[in-house]
């Protein structure tokens, strides 16, 4: 650990799921230095990448307080940071109360229906070799799906889980901005899910979210 700091974050510039974690690691005050891989040069797919993350995949944590211990899988690593060093419970629920079931249950949803449909449909609209709209209207179709499940809950209550803002939240915040400027067209957030976008405001606007934000625009605009 040259870098002196608590983690190393692989993750990538431009793709949601790392700062989804650095989210989550800016709003504890945790250090760490972020490695974003290069998916042009498929670095995500190089063997010393590999020896970290079998699934080739970003993000992955290395936590060198905790013996080089590595986790893999965006919500997983969530899990991990507050499960060991959110002992006061700032963004998260205790252990083994119902909420904390909760709070599971809507990591699981997030990692479950709205990453990979909102992600297909990014890939389908930008990525896929020919333009296939039966696919794109698919996946669309499915983030308003995934948007209205949220705003069901969110029409009755301002928070997930706990009536306070904890991990369940933060990790929609990064596809939820797909969705609103590059996913859907002729989209008005506010008109369509009012609910659900106060909600995503009111976490964009968290000082560490927007700290995190920052540095993602920077690193891109480096790029340009």
């Amino acid at each position: 650990m040259s870098h002196g700091k608590q983690f190393t974050l692989y993750s990538h510039k431009g793709g949601p799921n790392g700062w989804k974690v650095a989210f989550v690691l800016e709003e504890l005050g945790l250090t760490y230095e972020s490695v974003y891989l290069e998916f042009s040069k498929n670095e995500q797919k190089a063997p010393e990448f590999l020896k970290l993350c079998p699934n080739g995949r970003i993000p992955a944590l290395v936590d060198h307080k905790n013996g080089d211990f590595v986790v893999w899988e965006s919500n997983a690593i969530i899990q991990y940071i507050v499960d060991k060093y959110d002992t006061e419970h700032k963004i998260s629920v205790a252990p083994g109360t119902d909420e904390y079931y909760t709070q599971l249950q809507w990591l699981y949803f997030q990692a479950s229906g709205q990453g990979p449909y909102f992600g297909q449909a990014g890939w389908f609209m930008f990525y896929h070799q020919e333009k296939l709209p039966s696919a794109i209207e698919r996946y669309r179709a499915e983030i308003k799906r995934v948007l209205g499940v949220l705003e069901s809950v969110l029409s009755k209550q301002e928070y997930l889980v706990a009536n306070r803002v904890t991990i369940a939240d933060l990790s929609f915040v990064p596809w939820n901005i797909a969705a609103a400027t590059r996913l859907l067209e002729n989209f008005d957030f506010e008109k369509e899910f009012p609910a659900t976008a106060k909600w995503h405001k009111a976490l964009f606007e968290r000082p560490a979210v927007k700290k995190a934000w920052a540095e993602r625009e920077k690193v891109l605009a480096a790029d340009q």
